[in-house]
């Protein structure tokens, strides 16, 4: 059985659309989950409640950590630890293996490029409790108490991925035929992992004996795509002038005043000031596997 906790996100229903060519049931784990595949088995739990989350890891030979919490400090200052606390002791009890799907937050500011190896300097509030949540499971693992991974992704774009910045700023613009709009510096390298992308590399990894214990960056396409080069190939693929709005910090302050999502992205600017490049050479060698070029991922992403 491979279960996932937090069923009908953006990755979670990639990974349900793979996992069956590994033919292992499926069970979806949320509080209202519903089904993929026709054969899902659907449990409603609340993962931040032990025994509704030991009852829905019951049973598993793998269990996929996808649960999202509330964009908001203080509810993750409050319940991402509680909730890892509780995934981790129900995979011990039940002898299941753990893949935790993560993002980059922990990393902080980095000058370079992100990879495997690059250390936990977190700059913000929100990167503290990746780091604090990343280092729990760590520390599990290297004390032999149970089997584990972590995966982690860039900044997602994809079908149907309606809380990307790329889905509002970008497809929803270009399917209004409005001017499509950038936070940040737009001339900053920003990679982004195509979600389809990330369903393959939490399959292949999560089927895979060797891969556990270990860190690993899901698949990510190489090219170092800039906001402006971003655009202007949803520009050509739309088949509109290629025109970009950019909205400073200060802007998007002013918009959190409106929007409860961009106010607590703030603290985020960071990655849109800078070079963000995030590197997955280590999956694509392990697996002799490819990203998702970028001008096929935004086709498809407009499409959604």
């Amino acid at each position: 059985m491979n279960t996932i906790l937090g069923a009908n996100g953006a990755i979670a229903t990639q990974l349900s659309k793979i996992l069956p060519e590994y033919n292992k049931p499926i069970r979806q784990v949320s509080r209202n989950p519903k089904k993929v595949n026709a054969s899902d088995e659907l449990v409603s739990a609340d993962l931040l409640n032990y025994e509704q989350t030991e009852k829905a890891v019951a049973g598993s030979e793998v269990v996929y950590l996808l649960a999202g919490l509330k964009y908001d400090i203080k509810v993750w200052q409050r319940d991402w630890p509680v909730l890892m606390r509780n995934v981790i002791d129900a995979c011990k009890k039940h002898n299941t293996k753990l893949v935790f799907f993560d993002n980059v937050y922990a990393y902080g500011l980095v000058k370079g490029t992100m990879t495997e190896n690059t250390p936990f300097n977190p700059t913000s509030k929100k990167g503290e409790v990746r780091a604090k949540i990343a280092t729990m499971l760590l520390e599990e693992i290297k004390a032999a108490n149970l089997e584990g991974m972590i995966v982690r992704g860039a900044d997602f774009y994809g079908p149907n991925v309606l809380l990307s910045l790329t889905h509002s700023m970008v497809t929803e613009k270009m399917k209004a035929k409005k001017t499509a709009q950038w936070i940040g510096n737009p001339k900053a390298i920003h990679t982004f992992t195509y979600t389809p992308d990330a369903g393959k590399s939490l399959a292949l990894l999560g089927n895979s004996a060797a891969a556990f214990n270990q860190t690993w960056h899901a698949l990510t396409g190489k090219e170092k795509i800039t906001g402006e080069e971003y655009i202007r190939i949803a520009c050509a693929l739309a088949g509109q002038p290629y025109k970009i709005q950019v909205l400073p910090k200060f802007g998007v302050k002013v918009l959190g005043l409106f929007i409860p999502v961009l106010r607590e992205f703030v603290e985020m600017m960071y990655q849109f000031e800078n070079d963000y490049i995030f590197d997955s050479t280590k999956i694509e060698k392990a697996f002799n596997a490819e990203a998702t070029s970028y001008k096929t991922g935004i086709a498809e992403t407009l499409k959604g």
